[in-house]
């Protein structure tokens, strides 16, 4: 192997320039698959719950695109930390696969080597991802619980859409029309269901529209139609024709909510160091530093045993990513409620993670040397 034309060119003096921009490329590569694939997923995730609840009638169906857009703002920062790990992950796995790894240890690299492309891809993205974290994120947030709370104390005949059944805030009525206009102040075809203590009224006209009175109430009037009313169940039933009648459109009391702690600025977060604060802010600045953690963590765990399984490595890694990551919650739960110390929150779980990574290390170098010795 030696003797080949690319070992003697890796083992020239532009050898290491080779290496860095090949990793580089891999890294590159795989992690814009990965994060696409991972986003998607997600936005899909995210439009199946607005769809349920646009259809519910808990939020207009012209709220979904604004808070899908601000819901993938602020899952920006922990898919592109955990994508990185992802990235190098199966890069190296590939590269072992493929026999590559047996090119580069040949050519008289070690598996530290790795160290420096994996930091030159991973460093940049923790930057992207603490600026994420620490900025865009809590806007996002933010803007998204503001139009929730605008969303909320619209009347119910924001609610209503052409062609499906909505019912009302209080569950006391269900609207039905079949065409809006597009000022959405005149509708077509409408029904309306209303309980009245011991009475079920039904109203079916053929125009309805809204208008509001001088003392801000609206209304939804509806002309040519008829009502019909009368006990649940009973055949007994009134049946009146009207040439007009204003049903009240009830207005949701707006009840103004304290933003949560996720959407406060990070300068508010530093002038107020109250324990909820100081765990909100370890939240954000792990993010980062597990990006960076976990990319190192991927080169000695990348390392694929014929004997045991291509996949052995991949559930490692998910299962030691699912006990960093949970760790990291637990120890951020304890700080909120003071049961430990903020510093031992921030750092305690990361220098764990810190000395694994090294005992990781130490041990694939042993294993990597013996080998040598042995052959």
């Amino acid at each position: 192997m030696l003797n080949y034309p690319c070992s003697r060119a890796y083992k020239s003096k532009n050898a290491p320039r080779i290496f860095v921009r090949s990793a580089l490329r891999e890294f590159s590569t795989t992690g814009i698959v990965v994060f696409v694939v991972v986003l998607t997923i997600t936005l899909v995730t995210q439009v199946i719950r607005l769809l349920d609840q646009a259809a519910s009638g808990s939020i207009p169906a012209e709220g979904v695109l604004a808070l899908l857009g601000l819901r993938a703002l602020s899952y920006l920062a922990p898919l592109l930390a955990g994508t990185t790990f992802v990235a190098i992950l199966l890069s190296l796995s590939r590269a072992y696969r493929d026999s590559e790894m047996v090119v580069w240890f040949s050519a008289g690299l070690s598996l530290t080597a790795w160290v420096r492309p994996v930091l030159l891809f991973a460093v940049p993205i923790a930057c992207i991802v603490a600026a994420l974290a620490l900025f865009l994120s809590p806007w996002a947030i933010a803007k998204s619980e503001e139009l929730r709370q605008i969303l909320s104390t619209r009347d119910d005949a924001s609610l209503v859409s052409p062609g499906t059944f909505q019912e009302s805030r209080h569950a006391d009525r269900v609207f039905f029309v079949e065409a809006v206009s597009q000022d959405k102040r005149r509708v077509e075809n409408v029904f309306v269901q209303s309980m009245e203590k011991d009475t079920v009224a039904v109203m079916v006209a053929r125009i309805g529209r809204i208008e509001t009175a001088d003392n801000g109430d609206r209304f939804l009037v509806m002309e040519h139609g008829s009502r019909f009313d009368g006990p649940p169940g009973s055949s007994e039933y009134r049946i009146m024709h009207f040439d007009r009648y204003a049903v009240r459109v009830q207005q949701a009391e707006p009840r103004p909510a304290a933003p949560s702690t996720k959407s406060q600025p990070l300068l508010v977060l530093l002038e107020n160091r109250t324990p909820e604060h100081l765990a909100e802010l370890g939240r954000r600045l792990s993010q980062p530093i597990s990006a960076v953690l976990l990319a190192l963590l991927a080169i000695p765990l990348a390392q694929v045993n014929p004997r045991a399984g291509r996949s052995l490595n991949l559930i490692m890694a998910i299962l030691i990513y699912m006990i960093y990551t949970n760790t990291l919650s637990v120890a951020q739960v304890w700080v909120a409620f003071q049961r430990i110390e903020p510093a031992l929150g921030l750092w305690g779980v990361h220098g764990a993670m810190l000395v694994f990574i090294a005992a990781f290390f130490y041990r694939r170098l042993s294993v990597f040397s013996l080998g040598r010795l042995r052959t």
